[in-house]
């Protein structure tokens, strides 16, 4: 029993990871209707740009409190992460919008390809490791399940973050004009809301919140390639589709359960089999329940 109680808290850490890359997804196809294939390597872009403030901070400052640089690697990231994903939205996207469906989908896997390479040419093919910023870790109980320190500010982040989320969603005028878009885009507009900047900022809130998991990527694993961004976006994308594309609190749900499914797999059967059973599971649950968990059934508009 604690050896299972052990997997499920390794789970629930790379679960929400995975989740907050979901939301990048789900969000830009709630909106726009299109599958952002750029959005796993836009979440190693932030991994690299936590490295590059990581050495920076090492090299010409020295000692700094390590709560005080992963927060300055988190919010360097977001920054810069979210103006790399603007300009991707205004140049890439934005002028095909209107055209067939297939084009911005073409864009958008030919992005993610120009990321990967541009990363690979400017920081080299390498691994790009960084030593071990938290080391603490905890006995549950007095129990031989162990709770590192690494795993609760990640788990703390990821609530604190989509807390923050579901309030500007729910709450703010930015989120009302972003269900406005998802619902209509054409009467949003109608009605006054500004439709590009509406959709620009949905790209850069989940631009964000990719370089907050490429931040606590790194810090968990210690480690960051160019090549990092396709599997755990892959991942991120069946999270979101698991969940109920669409749905945000869905994309969160569809990430832990895909982290638990790795984690329990890599448990107790072959871990060279872990990927096939997340995406077994999920070929699984769409024959169900095509729409995902939480998803609701797409109406055409007439």
């Amino acid at each position: 029993m604690e050896y299972f109680i052990q997997q499920v808290i390794n789970g629930l850490t790379l679960g929400s990871i995975y989740g907050l890359i979901a939301i990048g997804y789900t969000m830009v196809y709630g909106i726009i209707g299109m599958i952002n294939f750029s959005h796993g390597d836009v979440f190693m872009l932030g991994a690299f740009m936590a490295l590059i403030v990581f050495l920076i901070l090492t090299t010409f400052v020295g000692a700094v409190p390590v709560v005080l640089a992963i927060l300055l690697m988190m919010i360097v990231a977001m920054i810069l992460t979210s103006m790399w994903s603007w300009t991707i939205e205004r140049v890439a996207y934005r002028p095909l919008r209107g055209s067939f469906r297939l084009a911005p989908l073409i864009t958008a896997i030919g992005m993610s390809i120009a990321l990967s390479n541009f990363v690979q040419v400017t920081q080299g093919p390498r691994n790009k490791p960084i030593p071990a910023l938290i080391n603490d870790s905890y006995s549950l109980f007095g129990t031989d399940i162990i709770i590192s320190l690494k795993q609760i500010v990640i788990i703390a982040v990821t609530v604190v973050l989509l807390t923050i989320f579901w309030y500007i969603v729910n709450r703010t005028s930015l989120g009302r004009a972003q269900r406005a878009c998802e619902q209509d885009r054409k009467m949003a507009s109608l009605l006054g809301i500004n439709v590009d900047r509406t959709i620009s900022l949905t790209f850069v809130m989940g631009a964000a919140l990719a370089a907050v998991a490429g931040t606590l990527y790194l810090t968990y694993y210690g480690v960051i390639s160019f090549a990092d961004g396709f599997i755990p976006g892959v991942k991120a994308f069946t999270a979101a589709v698991l969940g109920g594309i669409g749905s945000l609190p869905g994309a969160m749900i569809g990430g832990l359960l895909i982290g638990l499914i790795e984690a329990l797999w890599s448990a107790y059967f072959s871990i060279d089999y872990k990927d096939v059973a997340a995406f077994s599971i999920l070929a699984i649950v769409l024959i169900f329940m095509p729409s995902g968990i939480l998803g609701r059934p797409e109406v055409e508009k007439v």
